[in-house]
């Protein structure tokens, strides 16, 4: 899995960020006086300086504020947050601090994304799994859905018979409002994959998924309809994404993983192609068959060559 961290709450503690709040408030005046020139001036490190003063005193969100500033634009800063990341994280999943408290549920869903890819820690899928389960907190709506899904989607793709574990995330990250786990429970049912096959319940809820947005459950939609010889509607259906639809903004604003956004689109454009090669409830045009299999394959290989597969088969 290639995950996106969860954005930290923005919601103020009780006490707001005036200096009245703050012991030794004239001298963090200066030095935040001090930096804000600095900054101004062009200095690539002083948003790192300027996260630790934060830091410091308390104030985590702006701290990462200003870590976030520099995490794509300085690989010394990068490699530094990077290990600085986890143990900031570790203090505010244990910190007793009120102005800590809404912030433990996404900074466990984050430092266990550390240990899943193994950024700035060892690698540890067993450790991500339990910092994701006291982020997901029993499937309460106020935790970190996202490690909710992030959860379902786990369980999902383990080796072992965990597929009840992975129905039970998706279904509470889906009731939280989660997209992408609406669409994966979409496609659980509908395939019969770790639960009783349901079609018609299925079909529904694929539908009210894509609908939000979801473009996986949309390529699933384009492939459903195709596999059932409704060629006009798979066609209709395909042509709702965009051209050039930008994946990572669509990831963005649907809160979906790229990949799995990716994927949705190439699952479309394949079998768009495959209607306009043979002419299926399209008119037959194989330049631009051609152009959407080229689409297919850039976006997703893995989905292009199982599709190109079957279809050498005579399956689809």
């Amino acid at each position: 899995m290639n995950l996106q961290s969860e954005r930290l709450p923005r919601a103020r503690s009780a006490e707001g960020p005036g200096t009245e709040n703050y012991s030794r408030a004239a001298l963090f005046a200066k030095a935040e006086e001090l930096l804000v020139k600095r900054i101004k001036d062009g200095d690539p490190m002083t948003c790192f300086l300027k996260g630790q003063l934060y830091y410091e005193e308390g104030w985590y969100e702006e701290a990462l504020i200003q870590f976030e500033k520099i995490k794509d634009t300085d690989f010394q800063a990068t490699y530094q947050l990077g290990e600085k990341g986890v143990e900031y994280m570790k203090k505010i999943i244990n910190s007793g601090s009120p102005k800590a408290r809404h912030l433990k549920f996404a900074a466990a869903y984050n430092l266990g994304r550390a240990y899943y890819e193994g950024c700035g820690v060892k690698q540890s899928t067993e450790e991500a799994e339990r910092l994701w389960l006291i982020a997901a907190d029993d499937g309460n709506p106020k935790a970190s859905v996202k490690a909710q899904s992030t959860l379902g989607m786990l369980y999902s793709i383990k080796q072992r018979c965990t597929s009840c574990l992975g129905l039970f995330w998706h279904s509470e990250a889906c009731r939280n409002g989660n997209l992408e786990s609406q669409g994966a429970l979409d496609f659980m049912y509908l395939y019969g994959q770790g639960v009783p096959q349901n079609t018609t319940a299925g079909l529904e809820c694929l539908k009210k998924a894509a609908e939000r947005g979801n473009i996986y459950a949309q390529g699933h939609l384009v492939e459903y309809y195709y596999n059932r010889k409704f060629y006009s509607t798979a066609v209709a259906v395909a042509k709702r994404i965009p051209e050039n639809v930008n994946i990572d903004m669509v990831a963005k604003i649907t809160d979906c993983l790229p990949v799995y956004v990716a994927k949705g689109v190439a699952l479309a454009a394949f079998y768009f192609a495959r209607c306009l090669q043979l002419g299926l409830g399209i008119q037959q045009d194989e330049a631009a068959a051609k152009k959407y299999y080229s689409r297919a394959c850039l976006l997703d290989p893995d989905v292009a060559s199982d599709l190109e597969l079957k279809a050498n088969l005579g399956r689809i």
